[in-house]
């Protein structure tokens, strides 16, 4: 798509012409990483914006009760919310220690009135359950950027590869010619510089996109995190039995 654009011009369509073959073959590359780069930007765009709008509806549905663990007992599932990924870790963990099993069936609300309190200690291992959760999504979200990042540094080396080896062999001819002449080095030089404008025209755009879902990956982990805090703090108020703690200091 972007390298058809490129050649639609006069210009260009006449270096593409006058290009060598190792030209062609990094120009093919280009292409092939400009297809790749743009797949990754569009999907990745598209994964940030839904996750977004899964994060907006799983915090409205969490925050409308006071109880933590209530979307867990309803089974509800919120696919594509980072959010929701750290409260199901959370909630697993605090439920095995709770009920001794994360598994939920008709008698979990009545065996959660009934259960003992867990201990700091156990706690402790809730948090990290979730902070377990936060780096696996935190993962997930930031997957196939190195594709990015290559097309944003790696474009520019390989179009000025290109340059160089083509003007080295309009040199060459030239040299093998006798002969030095505007008319003679155009097309050659002209054929190098092919590359150059073809591996910015890759690496700008890619350049732009990986910053971008850069900061929005950046925002929905610290989102994840504060929510992972948020979370942790509902479930010290309610199931940690702090007192635990005194008694075994005594």
């Amino acid at each position: 798509m972007l390298f058809a654009a490129i050649l639609a011009s006069g210009g260009l369509l006449f270096a593409f012409e006058h290009a060598t073959v190792a030209g062609k073959c990094v120009l093919a590359l280009l292409a092939v990483g400009s297809i790749f780069s743009w797949s990754v930007m569009i999907t990745k765009m598209r994964v940030i914006q839904f996750s977004r709008k899964q994060n907006a509806r799983f915090l409205a549905a969490f925050r409308q009760d006071r109880q933590p663990l209530r979307l867990f007992e309803k089974n509800a599932r919120f696919n594509g919310s980072p959010n929701f990924n750290v409260y199901r870790a959370g909630c697993r963990e605090v439920t095995f220690h709770l009920l001794g099993s994360p598994e939920v069936d008709e008698t979990f609300r009545a065996r959660m009135e009934i259960a003992d309190k867990i201990s700091p200690a156990q706690m402790g291992a809730v948090n990290a359950a979730m902070e377990r959760a936060v780096g696996e999504t935190a993962l997930q979200l930031e997957s196939q950027m190195i594709l990015l990042a290559t097309a944003v540094s790696g474009a520019p080396f390989l179009g000025l590869l290109g340059t160089v080896w083509g003007v080295m062999d309009a040199f060459s001819g030239v040299a093998m010619a006798g002969t030095a002449s505007l008319g003679a080095m155009a097309p050659g030089v002209s054929g190098a510089l092919i590359t150059t404008v073809t591996a910015l025209c890759v690496a700008i755009p890619a350049m732009f996109g990986y910053n971008f879902l850069v900061t929005s990956i950046r925002s929905l982990i610290v989102e994840m995190d504060n929510f992972a805090a948020e979370l942790a703090s509902d479930f010290e108020h309610k199931y940690v039995d702090h007192g635990a703690r005194e008694t075994s200091v005594r």
